[in-house]
């Protein structure tokens, strides 16, 4: 995990659970249609579960994203994610403090950070706890009832511009806004109910996939 760690580069597909707009197919079968699309990076987002199913659930997901040689990120859980040994946790700035879930966790796990605006992503940088950083929303989004309203494209554009902490940009981001998302320096994207609510998960990843591949042109 140490190397891992010290080589973490995200791009791609960053993708997200959530039941809610998952069309009543389980988590578990949700991600496994994305691991056998490709996608290398879960995470396991349920605001509405109860802890027993939670953990449940990631102890299913633990198996087979290992399986898949794929990340398995649990948000905001710390104990969840320690419990089945996930590679990572995210979390919001509302959360426990990076500094005192790396006392938890030492070196073992990634630990992601949300972040808004100029000055928390200098923060984020500066304690160097973080291992990478989320960059949004950059467009309204419905998935999170607690969101932020959206930052836009000029804080991706400060974060590419000034910082290389690596970093996931969400929010909002649909076939539709993708490729702009991409051309604004992007390399990983997070989607949620683009993904996980399309009725052919395999061809929506193989779309954007698509996309990304024609922004490297």
């Amino acid at each position: 995990m140490v190397k891992m760690k010290n080589n973490l580069l995200f791009k791609g597909i960053y993708a997200i659970t959530d039941s809610n707009f998952s069309l009543g197919r389980s988590v578990e079968n949700v991600v496994a249609d994305l691991l056998t699309s490709g996608v290398k990076i879960i995470q396991y987002r349920e605001k509405h579960k109860s802890a027993g199913d939670m953990l449940e659930e990631c102890k299913k997901l633990r198996k087979i994203t290992t399986e898949a040689g794929a990340l398995f990120i649990v948000n905001d859980y710390v104990d969840i994610a320690m419990l089945v040994e996930a590679d990572g946790i995210h979390v919001g700035q509302d959360d426990l403090p990076v500094a005192e879930i790396r006392r938890l966790v030492g070196d073992k796990y990634i630990i992601g950070l949300s972040t808004h605006n100029p000055q928390q992503v200098s923060k984020a940088v500066n304690d160097g706890i973080a291992d990478y950083i989320g960059v949004g929303p950059l467009f309204p989004t419905k998935t999170k009832s607690d969101v932020c309203e959206a930052v836009g494209l000029e804080y991706l554009d400060h974060v590419v511009k000034s910082y290389s902490i690596p970093f996931v940009a969400i929010g909002g981001i649909k076939l539709n806004n993708l490729a702009s998302v991409l051309a604004h320096g992007a390399k990983c994207c997070c989607l949620v109910s683009e993904l996980v609510g399309a009725p052919d998960i395999p061809a929506r990843v193989a779309e954007i996939c698509k996309i990304m591949k024609d922004a490297e042109l």
